[in-house]
């Protein structure tokens, strides 16, 4: 005789719906927010500025690099991991010191970038760009770190889906938002206003507890031998012997355990190449707008507002997928969508301006990404050892970045030398060397997932690895 659960299957998926009440989850929520907002002002809605200004696409995409701190902040990570802030620390603790220092910064440097002149002086608006590139990608580094440590196991694809739904509201905040008040305000004070907006940040780390500091066995008993190294060499004692064992400690050790896992080449590069084809057509969609005849209020509107509605639904469903049937079978069908939704871009070329076609392609592009960013924010969190959560998740998150920023840049130029219908086609075919590295994954060796990373001769780890698929429980 079946069960309750097997014959009212979607019981199961309504009590995985559940973990998002959690008030550690719901307050990823408002983190999310706060590291979404800073990144469409130098990307998106950047772009739309530069465009309607005269700026020429070449030069648009170039300004994608000034997203390059998000794609080196694993090395001054270690820094943020260990560096106490004089008072904030002391009063707020290690992770919600780093975050209002962050948050202080962003406001002041948006409102920098909103001052400029980008046909005048071109080089000050990248330098305001870069820098709140650097202070974003600063704030990620700890509101991931955060996230890590502050959820369960079994709540890391619920946190994820909730923080890139936070994300992608902060986004919507200044992509849409921005745009709207760029056009009868202007942009300086938009960017003022989108400022301001960081206030949401800093409330939210007033209200939230400092998570507990964990540290797996293995970590320990490497930093112990490092200090009994020391200890017997009088020479390295003192204050150079405290900067060598910190040194090691927090800039080393993440690397170290990360390299001794099984793949972890390949890891590497399957993070790199998963969302490449998706960053790719992104950094041109706000230019490719422009030149089919939608308005600022048609893009605010349709790919901003209507979007945020699908990639909504698409990263709550990725969460839930994740919770039902693994890490790794979520992130092959959601990549699979998320590779077939940038040819909806491509119809739309075809078609040309046509609100209707914009919103099919919106909806189609915003449902898969947000299910494929939720399943691959899980995965990343579940590779972390939480003895270097910021550290490691900070050099994960940087091969992704490096995806979305350096090698995306290029998009600008593919742009200029084909027409729209081949350049998305063409971003479709990106997204399949990421797809071919998580098959040969799955069927070579096993990879971490549910939160849990595995280190070779670390069995005793406390991110030892469970398997999560369904045939396995």
């Amino acid at each position: 005789m079946k069960s309750v659960s097997e014959t009212f299957p979607f019981r199961r998926w309504l009590g995985s719906c559940k973990v998002y009440a959690d008030r550690r989850v719901l307050s990823l929520l408002f983190f999310g927010f706060a590291s979404g907002l800073p990144l469409a002002l130098t990307f998106g809605t950047l772009s739309v500025w530069l465009r309607e200004v005269g700026v020429n696409k070449t030069t648009i995409g170039l300004f994608a690099l000034a997203g390059a701190p998000y794609t080196l902040k694993f090395l001054w990570a270690p820094l943020v991991d260990r560096m106490p802030i004089p008072y904030l620390t002391r009063w707020l603790g290690r992770r919600r010191g780093w975050t209002l220092l962050t948050q202080l910064l962003l406001m002041a440097t948006i409102a920098g970038l909103g001052a400029t002149n980008p046909v005048a002086r071109p080089g000050l608006t990248a330098l305001f760009a870069l820098l709140v590139g650097f202070w974003s990608a600063t704030q990620d580094i700890v509101i991931d770190a955060y996230r890590v440590e502050i959820l369960e196991e079994r709540q890391y694809g619920a946190g994820a889906a909730t923080i890139v739904l936070g994300y992608r509201i902060g986004m919507l905040v200044s992509g849409a938002g921005a745009l709207y008040l760029a056009t009868y305000v202007g942009w300086f004070a938009s960017y003022g206003i989108m400022a301001a907006f960081m206030i949401v940040g800093v409330i939210t780390v007033l209200l939230n507890p400092e998570p507990d500091v964990r540290q797996s066995r293995e970590s320990v008993e490497r930093e112990r031998r490092i200090a009994a190294y020391l200890e017997t060499r009088p020479h390295l004692k003192g204050k150079r012997g405290e900067v060598l064992a910190w040194v090691y400690g927090a800039v080393l050790s993440p690397f170290a355990e990360f390299m001794r896992r099984r793949g972890w080449v390949v890891i590497l590069l399957f993070i790199l190449l998963y969302k490449f084809g998706d960053a790719l057509a992104g950094v041109m969609s706000g230019p490719f707008y422009v030149e089919l005849g939608f308005t600022k209020n048609e893009i605010a509107s349709v790919s901003k507002v209507f979007g945020m509605g699908a990639t909504i639904m698409g990263a709550i469903i990725g969460g839930i997928i994740v919770d039902r049937l693994g890490i790794l079978k979520s992130l092959f069908v959601c990549g699979i969508l998320q590779m077939f939704s940038n040819l909806m871009f491509a119809v739309l070329a075809i078609v040309g301006n046509d609100v209707k076609m914009l919103a099919v392609a919106i909806a189609v592009e915003n449902l898969s990404g947000g299910m494929g960013t939720a399943a691959f924010v899980a995965y990343l969190s579940s590779l972390c050892n939480v003895a270097y959560t910021a550290t490691q998740y900070a050099l994960l998150s940087s091969f992704m970045a490096f995806g979305r920023t350096v090698l995306s840049s290029s998009g600008g130029w593919l742009a200029d030398q084909m027409d729209w219908v081949s350049f998305f086609v063409l971003t479709t075919v990106a997204a399949l060397p990421g797809l071919l590295l998580l098959v040969g994954m799955i069927r070579h060796f096993a990879v971490p997932t549910n939160g849990e990373a595995v280190t070779a001769g670390a069995a005793d780890s406390s991110s030892k690895l469970k398997a999560t698929d369904n045939s396995q429980r």
